[in-house]
């Protein structure tokens, strides 16, 4: 291998002039979507508008060097925009020029909390969010940010952190509506909501392919963006009426200049930076691997964590906003034919070339139709399906989907993300302290061993065979002992228990412990404890200790062996 290949990305392996084409294609395209979201999303952060086109540049570039997905489209989100405006709000106003300044703290402080995750190579960090969890989240967020929105459609004043804070403004203030605002943004709403539901039928009735149909169905916004800019331009709305609009946007790039708040502040920021950069990389990493899966790729989690903390250090140093995965931005990314990471840095040249040369085309762009693009792709994280099939299926599945969306709703994003975190670990928890325990026998003809309650079975009078489906730790030892007592009780004849360890792929010192003190007291009362079906790793762990020594029955390989052997145990010890 070449030196010059150690340091080319995998993707560079056979990249030729086809693929530039497609992924010039494709970073043109995505561009088009990005550019008012971009302006959107800083809005829902708070932040002044060309934040968000700052954050759509450098970050882009950044996270094609150091990514492992070909497709991934960087750039700011709903949800880690409405969690940068919950973070921010106590610290300073938004708008002002410190509430941006550590609108750029933050995006550092998650950065380097994704790169702290990639060196220690902590990418499973991605699966301490359950899927309940992340679906109950991005509901509650999404409710939230409706809520929000729907203020600034109708130009309602009120504020409030929590979407019940902000339904009480909203009925409290709703005469205070500015007509303009509500007839432009509503038509905007109405028409963005018929283009996601029939645009692309129609554009399949004209000939499109599915492929160009979809893109045309999801550049949608953009027409509509256009559309009430040019309106409101040309009708001087703004003027005439008073009608919010975005306003003067500064012409180039901010002159990089980046301070550290003070002490408190950096506290106060610590636990939003690190929710928004767990969220932002689960977000992220689902919907890279999704579309990795139908491409047949492999996305390496670890490098993106590097890759995602490097484009918000980006972010921060570019006078941005915290960045992650968009799904939108990506699905049409791929969906235009983009063969690697080059797509994104043509997005990001092409995004320069707006920023420098067309700021001005967007002043007239009104606020009301801005929220109309936020408020119809929020309403599709709204997932009461995903509700009913968790509580069907768990009711402690569905009871996390529903305190993690309720928590968002009512207390905050912080409150709602935390208590997510709490309630998977708390599930995993509770799961293994539960763990299931079935007493066996053998199959008749066969060496196969199944719960007595299930299948018609073989068992001998003098033999307990119980089978413990989980790791045994000190969480649920004292489960094991309570249903083997159970058993023993039921079963006054027993003289041997077999413990089947099948399922058992590790024990704690707790646990073991509990193993040996239930190896005396079960000698104490005449009855012996054997063990079987050891994995390897258990099996050198336990002769470690003294339990093996100290057994009072045996260790067989395998259930059936110790079936045999006790039945001749027991015929031997029958007086003839």
């Amino acid at each position: 291998m070449s030196l010059l290949a150690r340091f080319l990305p995998p993707w560079a392996a056979g990249y030729g002039r086809s693929h530039a084409r497609r992924d010039l294609v494709a970073g043109l395209v995505v561009v088009v979507m990005l550019v008012p979201q971009s302006l959107a999303y800083a809005l829902l952060a708070g932040l002044p508008a060309q934040a968000g086109l700052y954050a759509s540049i450098l970050p882009i570039a950044v996270y094609a060097a150091f990514g492992s997905s070909r497709t991934l489209a960087v750039g700011p989100v709903a949800v880690l925009s409405l969690m940068t405006a919950s973070a921010l709000a106590p610290l300073a106003a938004p708008g002002s020029l410190e509430y941006a300044r550590l609108a750029l703290v933050l995006a550092g402080m998650s950065g380097a909390v994704l790169l702290g995750l990639g060196a220690l190579r902590l990418g499973v960090v991605a699966n301490l969010l359950s899927h309940p969890v992340i679906a109950g989240f991005a509901t509650g967020s999404a409710l939230l940010i409706i809520v929000g929105q729907l203020q600034a459609l109708a130009a309602i004043p009120g504020v409030g952190h929590t979407a019940l804070e902000l339904t009480h403004a909203l009925v409290l203030n709703a005469r205070a509506f500015d007509p303009t605002s509500l007839a432009l943004g509503s038509g905007a709403l109405m028409l963005l909501v018929l283009a996601k539901r029939h645009a692309a039928s129609c554009l399949r009735a004209l000939g499109c392919g599915p492929t160009a149909a979809d893109i045309g169905m999801r550049l949608a916004p953009v027409v509509v963006v256009a559309a009430a800019t040019a309106l409101t331009a040309a009708l001087a709305l703004d003027v005439r009426t008073g009608l919010k609009v975005v306003g003067p946007i500064p012409q180039g790039l901010p002159a990089l200049a980046w301070s550290l708040p003070d002490a408190a502040s950096l506290r106060a920021l610590l636990l939003p930076a690190a929710a928004i950069a767990l969220v932002g990389f689960v977000e992220s990493v689902s919907v890279a691997q999704s579309l990795a899966l139908k491409r047949q790729e492999r996305i390496d989690a670890n490098r993106e964590l590097l890759g995602l903390g490097a484009a918000n250090l980006a972010a921060a140093a570019a006078g941005g906003m915290p960045v992650t995965g968009g799904f939108s931005r990506t699905v049409v990314n791929d969906a235009a034919g983009a063969q690697s990471p080059l797509a994104g840095v043509v997005a990001a040249l092409t995004m320069l070339g707006v920023v420098t040369t067309m700021s001005g085309a967007f002043e007239k762009l009104p606020i009301c139709v801005l929220a109309a693009t936020i408020i119809v792709p929020a309403s599709s994280l709204v997932d009461l399906a995903a509700l009913r099939r968790a509580w069907r299926y768990a009711r402690a599945d569905g009871l996390a989907f529903a305190l993690t969306a309720l928590g968002v709703v009512a207390a905050g994003v912080e409150v709602g993300i935390a208590l997510g975190l709490l309630l998977s670990l708390t599930t995993v928890v509770w799961q293994a302290s539960r763990p299931h325990i079935a007493i066996v026998g053998r199959v008749p003809g066969t060496e196969q061993f199944r719960n007595v309650n299930r299948v018609a079975v073989e068992t001998l009078p003098h033999l307990l065979a119980m089978r413990v489906d989980e790791n045994l730790f000190f969480g649920n030892v004292p489960a094991v002992e309570v249903e083997l007592q159970r058993a023993l009780a039921a079963r006054p004849a027993t003289t041997d228990v077999l413990l089947v360890m099948s399922s058992v792929s590790a024990i704690d010192m707790t646990a073991l412990e509990r193993l040996e003190e239930l190896n005396r007291t079960l000698a104490a009362r005449g009855l012996r404890l054997h063990f079987s079906d050891l994995k390897g790793p258990v099996r050198d762990r336990l002769r470690r200790s003294r339990l093996f020594e100290d057994l009072s029955g045996r260790e067989f390989r395998y259930a059936h062996e110790a079936f045999d052997a006790l039945a001749a145990d027991a015929r031997s010890a029958t007086p003839a």
